[in-house]
């Protein structure tokens, strides 16, 4: 493919296309070649319908009937599909809950003073948090608690009599007893992953029902995971707050150090940032403007809302970054990150640097990273990047000049506070009133990635600009977040254009009501995967505000381009809290007919929550619209 129409099927990305095609100039191998070489791909695991959990596999089935109707050990269709769909909820539980332990740790290590790069930067939230735990607070210095937390934090992975403390205290009391009457509620995080990892073995459950009841406990041990990123990060790097940037490859410098930062977790990343103005000075000795830094996916995310960084570009045009030749480190750490970012660093004389031990490259530099030591790290990083400034910087590059205005950052915390400014003592029921009205119909959370397998960011964009025109508000995180703020959707001055009358006066009045001058922007950006549960939080917030459990309000979630198992974890406890759920890529579930009916209609009578598969973003917005009003009407609305 070479021409222009070719790269917009690609990507409705102008610089990711641009780009495209100076790695097809120069023979660079990109994702979408990879696609394209991969083709046709497998039909049965496409619908679920092969395993290979034993050695006496892999096993298909024929959905048509005309092959074998069981596995080898006489497993059924949807028996092999309930067991795949649970694997990928327990990777995606043990991806974001170790993004929490790394954290706990972070915190614990501090607290007991065996590293100095951290502290506690928001004592109120540690408090706040604290006491919902039931940690005692008064009288008692941070530390302290801190203490306490990070400790109790370590016991929600095992094991215990008691609940999950991240999950069983952070969702309303009608959700906890949904949750509780069906046996939902985790007693472990790494308890329900590796439970999940032993009833999907070789001759265990082969009920699947059962295996994916199992699923969705796992899935809430997943929130309880997101739920602790989230704490445990505002806690230490501070709360987001809206905060003005740009993103799209267009932020990348050709006269500075430019150092990308990719994966999700802010523990390395939140140092560098801190770091840069030290070694500025440095920078500009070896000829350069200064330092450059740029977030890559979630990563980017964590450290645009807290500040203001710029992002380059998310998920699957990740590569595109360094094929500008702008680039002179890209520092990673875990999830994400495709291992074909070494080659192509390679080749454009980028150094890829890993810095986790459960994540490493082949091709990368690696620099250990250890909290004990984070600082000298840091500064290991860019010294390695200002030495690749002086090497690359009379070589000419590429940087498309793409870029749009972004205000990020608005976690719960910055919502309830701009609303205040409506209503100082009821700070939700500005809202409540606007849905009531009809102003607001609705709520969407876009969350997920970038597949290949979709022109780049091309339902996200689609669907966005549907619901928004319905007056659905939207919030994003992850890199559905991504696609949008580089398409306009978080720049207030497209507030008016992209939003329904009704919407946008809302959006307007809590901007100017906040000294803004102006609306807030169409689609509200709530952070990184491990912050959907900022919009869950703002879920139960508004049920307890109206007295009604999750499933009864016009809130619904898309996960439009998944590709992570993360993706489909938090579809499931989004399904697993009451949500309406859809997914815009074929998930590997098709091939089993029970499995798909319980899914897409039966958990409804258990959750209240269900899935809508769709690949078409039309008719999924429409979807949406159609469960928004079902819910509207079921509040008399």
């Amino acid at each position: 493919m070479s021409d222009t129409k070719a790269f917009q099927i690609r990507s409705t990305d102008p610089a990711v296309r641009e780009m495209i095609g100076k790695a097809e100039g120069m023979e660079i191998s990109t994702v979408w070649d990879r696609y394209e070489a991969m083709k046709p791909q497998c039909g049965f695991g496409d619908t679920g319908l092969c395993c290979r959990h034993c050695l006496q596999g892999p096993c298909r089935i024929d959905p048509f009937g005309n092959g074998p109707s069981v596995g080898i050990c006489g497993a059924t269709a949807d028996t092999m599909v309930a067991r795949g769909l649970d694997r990928a909820i327990a990777a995606g539980t043990a991806a974001h809950s170790g993004h929490a332990k790394h954290l706990a740790h972070t915190l614990l290590k501090m607290a007991r003073g065996k590293t100095k790069s951290y502290s506690i930067r928001e004592a109120g939230k540690l408090r706040a948090v604290a006491a919902r735990m039931n940690i005692a607070v008064e009288g008692r210095s941070d530390n302290d608690i801190a203490l306490d937390l990070a400790e109790a934090a370590m016991a929600d992975f095992h094991e215990k009599e008691t609940p999950v403390l991240w999950a069983a205290t952070v969702v309303n009391p009608e959700r906890a007893k949904v949750l509780a009457a069906h046996d939902l509620v985790p007693r472990g995080i790494d308890h329900e992953v590796s439970e999940i990892m032993h009833r999907t073995l070789y001759g265990v459950d082969a009920d699947p029902v059962n295996l994916l009841l199992g699923g969705l406990r796992c899935a809430v041990a997943d929130l309880a995971g997101c739920y602790m990123a989230t704490d445990l990060a505002d806690i230490l790097f501070g709360i987001p707050k809206p905060a003005a940037t740009e993103a799209n490859l267009g932020t990348i410098k050709a006269e500075a150090v430019n150092i990308a930062l990719h994966g999700h977790n802010p523990v390395l990343s939140d140092v560098i940032v801190s770091r840069a103005g030290s070694k500025n000075g440095a920078a500009v000795a070896a000829g350069a403007s200064g330092i450059n830094i740029v977030g890559i996916c979630c990563t980017g995310n964590e450290i645009m809302m807290r500040h203001g960084i710029p992002s380059c570009t998310h998920s699957v045009s990740q590569e595109m970054a360094i094929v500008t030749g702008a680039l002179d480190a890209m520092v990673v750490d875990y999830q994400c990150i495709m291992p074909s970012v070494a080659t192509v660093a390679e080749c454009m004389g980028t150094t890829l640097i890993t810095t986790m031990d459960i994540g490493k490259i082949p091709g990368a530099k690696h620099i250990e990273f250890s909290e004990e030591e984070a600082e000298r790290r840091a500064d290991e990083i860019f010294d390695i990047a200002i030495a690749n400034f002086v090497r690359r910087k009379a070589k000419p590059v590429n940087i498309p000049q793409v870029k749009t205005p972004v205000v990020a950052g608005f976690s719960v915390e910055a919502i309830v506070s701009a609303l205040s400014r409506l209503d100082e003592k009821e700070p939700l029921k500005p809202v409540v009133e606007n849905i009531k009205s009809g102003n607001i119909r609705g709520v969407c959370l876009f969350a997920g990635c970038n597949n290949v397998k979709v022109p780049q960011d091309n339902n996200f964009v689609v669907m966005a600009k549907k619901l928004l025109a319905a007056n659905v508000l939207v919030v994003a995180t992850g890199c559905g977040a991504g696609a949008l703020m580089r398409h306009g959707f978080m720049d207030p001055a497209n507030t008016d254009a992209l939003c329904g009358k009704g919407l946008a006066a809302v959006l307007r009045a809590i901007g100017e009501a906040n000294g803004l001058g102006g609306p807030l922007p169409p689609v509200l950006h709530m952070g990184s995967c491990v912050d959907n549960s900022r919009p869950v939080a703002l879920t139960v917030a508004l049920a307890q505000y109206l007295g009604v459990d999750t499933d009864k309000l016009p809130v619904v979630a898309s996960a439009a381009e998944a590709v992570s198992e993360k993706a489909v974890s938090i579809g499931a406890y989004a399904v697993a809290a009451g949500l309406p759920t859809h997914v815009g890529v074929m998930i590997p579930v098709l091939g089993g007919p029970l499995v798909t009916e319980v899914l897409t209609e039966k958990v409804k009578g258990i959750t209240g929550g269900y899935f809508i598969v769709d690949l078409d973003p039309e008719t999924s917005a429409d979807k949406l619209l159609a469960a928004i009003d079902e819910r509207r009407a079921g509040l008399g609305l």
